[in-house]
């Protein structure tokens, strides 16, 4: 980790969705993508979010669990307080990489 380097964040926006900034490599993007994250194009680069309407515990875990992956790989982070979950219940859970409902291609076998 470089001192003074741009920290990824994740924070709750204006409109209530849970979304990623700051600069995400492909390594960083990958996580944040096992975390449930979905990446939009924009005018000016990507947004970077958890689906809408989940209900605020699945964000709020899912933003947890992202952060524990990208803090894990050494990138420097901030996370929104009102995100963090407490360690304990998110510790001996199974998280699904997608949201419930959603479909998942399946892997290709050689």
């Amino acid at each position: 980790m470089t001192p003074g380097a741009e920290r990824i964040r994740i924070t709750r926006g204006r409109g209530g969705q849970v979304e990623a900034t700051g600069p995400l490599d492909p390594l960083a993007a990958s996580l944040l993508r096992r975390a449930g994250f979905l990446t939009f194009p924009t005018l000016s680069g990507q947004w970077v979010r958890l689906p809408f309407d989940m209900g605020v515990e699945w964000e709020n875990e899912h933003a947890s669990w992202a952060a524990d992956m990208l803090t894990a790989a050494r990138y420097p982070l901030t996370l929104d307080p009102t995100l963090r979950t407490s360690p304990q219940a998110a510790a001996h859970e199974t998280r699904p990489a997608t949201p419930p409902g959603s479909t998942v291609p399946a892997a290709r076998h050689r």
